[in-house]
């Protein structure tokens, strides 16, 4: 009997330890495909204004710079401001041109800015944005070459980021950089506690069970970097931070793995918050939205989309997708809430 005990006993820790190489395995394979490469869209199939529509008016230095392996390309803004220098990080899945109507406002309010596109993003390279530390990771190496170069080291310096970007604007502030005041907007607290939500919402209950191998996986790809904590550096840094979220944010949830449920935990006394909880300007990036641009996005953008969805499902065709967006108003498209710009420009001015 003993020994029929020990053989099941035997044979059962050899199927966890397959199940569990399998589990690593099939995990790694989705990772990379949710992190391969964030591109900018074509211009004929987004109502976003990039950067030629802004040229003009905002000409911009570019600039190079390594993280890792890779170089990023960053660009600075706004070369005869001298306000301050923001820093930007921008969130996963493009770069930071899908931005630039809050960045060009910004510079209307005589900062200086200066943002790059991440690891694996836009115009920087990398074969994918390789995880949800990355993001820090690259903020960190841009502070850096910020503070080598003669163009931005000579004005104070404050970090502005959103999603991946808002987590990394936080944690960054781990390192020992010389950061005036941070906004954080829509962040995450650590990497794990994102992904674990993230496997949450696309397997239910049984996602629990991939805790350990997600942990894992992002324990080998990203080693001590794999748990930097946004609300630890929140309070070692003791500068001035403000923190904005929105109540009803399905990406980065409110009551989840957001850094604003984390709220009791920080104790740095500096620290601010920002909730939109108004219906229609309170997801991830909907605060971001005028009120002239919340009405006419019910009233039409979703509409038109919900009609060619309905069509083609998650297949429409570009010449859909061209007439959809010849037809929506970009000026009221690509406006920017005006209560937060201003809201960002009086919080760092305050810290100046």
């Amino acid at each position: 009997m003993k020994k029929v005990i020990k053989r099941i006993a035997v044979i059962f820790v050899v199927f966890l330890i397959v199940t569990f190489i399998i589990a690593y395995v099939i995990t790694s394979k989705e990772m990379s495909k949710n992190f391969g490469r964030g591109e900018y869209p074509e211009k004929r199939l987004t109502a976003t204004w990039m950067y030629d529509h802004y040229e003009k008016d905002y000409p911009r230095e570019e600039v190079s710079f390594r993280s890792g392996e890779n170089t990023l390309n960053g660009f600075i803004y706004g070369m005869d401001n001298d306000r301050g220098l923001i820093v930007f990080a921008h969130g996963i899945g493009s770069g930071h041109e899908v931005y630039l109507s809050l960045l060009t406002s910004l510079l209307d309010c005589g900062w200086r800015v200066f943002t790059y596109d991440c690891t694996g993003s836009g115009y920087s390279e990398g074969e994918g944005t390789k995880g949800l530390a990355q993001s820090v990771i690259d903020l960190d190496n841009a502070l850096t070459y910020a503070e080598s170069d003669a163009r931005l080291n000579i004005l104070d310096t404050y970090v502005l980021g959103h999603s991946w970007g808002g987590y990394a604007a936080a944690a960054v502030l781990n390192f020992d950089h010389d950061v005036k005041a941070c906004v954080s907007m829509s962040g995450y607290n650590t990497p794990f506690a994102e992904l674990s939500e993230s496997c949450g919402r696309m397997f239910g209950g049984w996602s629990k069970l991939l805790d350990p191998v997600v942990w894992l996986y992002n324990k080998i790809e990203f080693g001590s970097n794999s748990s930097i904590s946004a609300v630890d550096g929140i309070n070692k840094a003791g500068i001035p931070v403000l923190i904005i979220h929105g109540t009803k944010d399905e990406v980065i949830e409110y009551d989840g793995a957001s850094i604003i449920s984390h709220k009791d935990e920080i104790t740095n006394p500096n620290v601010e918050y920002k909730v939109y909880d108004e219906e229609g300007r309170n997801g991830h990036n909907s605060y971001f939205y005028t009120p002239e641009y919340k009405k006419y996005k019910e009233e039409f953008v979703t509409p038109e989309r919900e009609r060619l969805e309905k069509k083609y499902g998650d297949k429409i065709p570009d010449e859909e997708m061209i007439k959809l967006c010849d037809k929506i108003d970009k000026e009221l498209y690509n406006g920017t809430n005006e209560e937060l710009i201003e809201l960002i420009n009086s919080f760092f001015g305050k810290a100046a």
